[in-house]
């Protein structure tokens, strides 16, 4: 069994920053691989960087260049670092693992005003 708590999230400007947290127990972490997510109200849940145990990383178009998800496995934590927010992230974001199967946060808010 995977636990993951995200923090970081609340409201920020447009152009600002925000780094979110998730810390996983449970399991192996340096073991798993390691995402985030994210729903906006009225969409679908999304992928927005994941990264593999072996350190590779893919990122939604929409981020690219201005998101960068890290991971600290001596902490077991994984974080995303998000940049030149725009109202167009304002979501719910998940943090992600999967170990055999799909873990989910809680979610943390994230809202960018205009």
């Amino acid at each position: 069994q995977v636990q993951l708590v995200e923090s970081g999230g609340g409201l920020v400007q447009a152009g600002g920053s925000l780094r979110l947290s998730c810390a996983a127990s449970g399991s192996i972490f340096s073991a798993n691989t390691m995402g985030w997510y994210r729903q906006g109200a009225g969409k679908s849940r999304e992928p927005v960087a994941i990264m593999t145990t072996g350190g590779t990383t893919n990122y939604a178009e929409s981020v690219k260049g201005r998101f960068t998800i890290s991971r600290d496995n001596a902490k077991n934590t994984v974080y995303l670092q998000m940049n030149s927010l725009t109202p167009e992230d304002t979501a719910v974001y998940y943090c992600y693992s999967w170990a055999g199967r799909a873990y989910w946060g809680q979610g943390t808010q994230v809202t960018v005003s205009s």
